[in-house]
């Protein structure tokens, strides 16, 4: 049976379906990017607050950028922004049906509709998930005004091909039409993503208006988040585990049983009380995202590097495999432990108790291949930090410049088995060649400034990676990471 509100009431009673009147909500959020995780995540709790018959002038506009966005939201509107959420846990399987979403607005080139869109003053919040490297970034850590996209905003900022230029604008014509600005909030796994998305935004309206950015960052807010809950891609077994249900769904999402959402409570035109539902509020979000990006999101390329090497299709799968379960333990507890500080209830260990718990749910089918796609941001962002902040503590680092290796390895486009690795990042093409050539002069590698910044440079670290890469090329994935558990 297909998704839609005409048929919620003749779903099977085990499904959980909306008991709020959808047609009386309104939009209050308009959410770029909406994928898998947001309808899994942020729609979720905004969905079960509404539930309480909260926030219903806060349901969500789905927005997209890129033209392949337009096929996701045409499925969406066949079956009314609905989407069915599937929690995968290992004691049993349940299924609910999330309405917080109502539209979907028209995905252009020149972003129209959505500029006129977050100009509405009911707008109150913009929201994103872009990936972690969709923030142009330089390698400096500033805004990369040299990329071709950027560029073309600053020259156009009417007819904006990114997510920010699409922002700015809306946001010149609220400030035109005496409307406050809207508050700007980044879901993605970053450190610091609400400064980010910060700089992102003022820095790119000062290409083209210093005037509207010095408006911006005085009366616009970017509050820092932490976002945590594993997601799988959805495929054919997502697509027949609602049939199951009994639910003919286009797009399902499958879920682990567990979320959280820790938010700076720092939005300039209202917001959900979400903290009604279990996300926390806090004036200090630092410590939970550091907590997670340094133990579960550099944990999950500890393991999904080798275990793309060792032909391990899934993370469950990796955790299950005993050599990479040891290799994931020794890292995380003797290399990243010692510079994570506790939050309020939790300990670090604890906390890798609590991830190595969740990456071993055989229910959750997420595949190697999808967590160490995009490496290029993720190594750079989860684990490059730690290695700095060993290295500046004399700190042992073995394990995560071997994992380093294992990536570099990766990147030559073979398994051990010699099949091959499909293009698994945007710089995929690059990074072949680099490790091609660091194949014979490993140095080549973390040469690479535009991931590593200066690392090549720390003798240390340098001597540490080209041994490693050295002894896997020679002796193979299998025995480097044995030679590294036994020392």
């Amino acid at each position: 049976m297909g998704t839609n509100v005409k048929n919620l009431g003749e779903l099977p009673q085990s499904v959980r379906v909306p008991s709020y009147d959808r047609t009386a909500l309104s939009v209050g959020i308009v959410h770029i990017g909406l994928g898998n995780f947001h309808r899994a995540h942020q729609a979720w709790y905004l969905h079960r607050l509404m539930d309480q018959g909260l926030a219903h002038d806060w349901a969500i506009a789905g927005a997209g950028v890129r033209p392949a966005d337009a096929k996701q939201r045409q499925k969406l509107l066949d079956q009314d922004c609905l989407t069915t959420l599937i929690e995968l846990d290992p004691s049993g399987k349940s299924a609910e049906v999330v309405g917080s979403m109502i539209d979907f607005v028209p995905v252009e080139p020149d972003n129209a509709s959505l500029i006129a869109q977050m100009a509405q003053e009911t707008v109150r919040i913009v929201s994103l998930t872009v990936t972690e490297g969709g923030y142009y970034q330089s390698v400096e850590g500033g805004l990369d005004t040299g990329h071709a996209d950027i560029v073309h905003d600053a020259a156009n900022p009417d007819t904006p091909i990114t997510a920010f230029g699409a922002m700015i604008a809306a946001l010149k014509l609220r400030r035109a039409n005496g409307f406050g600005p809207f508050t700007c909030q980044s879901c993605d796994n970053l450190q610091g993503n609400g400064d980010i998305l910060h700089q992102t935004i003022v820095a790119l309206a000062a290409l083209s208006d210093p005037d509207l950015a010095a408006w911006i960052d005085e009366n616009a807010t970017f509050p820092n988040s932490m976002v945590d809950c594993i997601v799988p891609a959805t495929g054919p077994k997502e697509l027949e585990l609602a049939a199951s249900f009994g639910i003919a769904d286009a797009v399902p999402v499958t879920h682990e049983p567990f979320r959280q959402w820790v938010i700076e409570d720092k939005f300039c035109a209202g917001r959900p009380d979400y903290d009604k539902v279990g996300a926390t509020f806090t004036d200090d979000v630092h410590g939970f995202e550091d907590m997670k990006l340094r133990l579960l999101n550099a944990g999950h390329q500890i393991i999904a590097t080798p275990g793309e090497l060792l032909s391990v299709e899934t993370i469950a799968g990796t955790m299950a495999n005993p050599l990479i379960r040891d290799l994931f333990r020794k890292i995380e507890t003797t290399e990243i432990v010692p510079h994570v500080q506790s939050v309020p209830g939790l300990t670090p260990v604890e906390y890798v108790d609590l991830v190595a718990e969740r990456f071993s749910n055989p229910e959750i089918y997420d595949t190697t291949r999808r967590v160490a796609f995009d490496g290029s941001s993720r190594h750079a962002g989860f684990l490059h930090p730690i290695i700095r902040d060993a290295l500046a503590a004399n700190a042992p680092m073995e394990g995560l410049a071997l994992i380093e290796a294992l990536w570099a390895r990766m990147c030559a486009g073979t398994r051990e088995d010699g099949s091959e690795i499909e293009a698994n990042d945007p710089f995929w093409d690059t990074l072949v060649e680099h490790a091609n050539l660091a194949k014979s002069d490993p140095v080549k590698w973390i040469g690479q400034e535009q991931y590593y910044g200066t690392l090549a440079q720390n003798t240390v670290f340098a001597e540490s990676f080209s041994r490693w890469l050295s002894l896997v090329w020679s002796d193979g994935t299998q025995a480097a990471i044995e030679t590294y558990l036994k020392g």
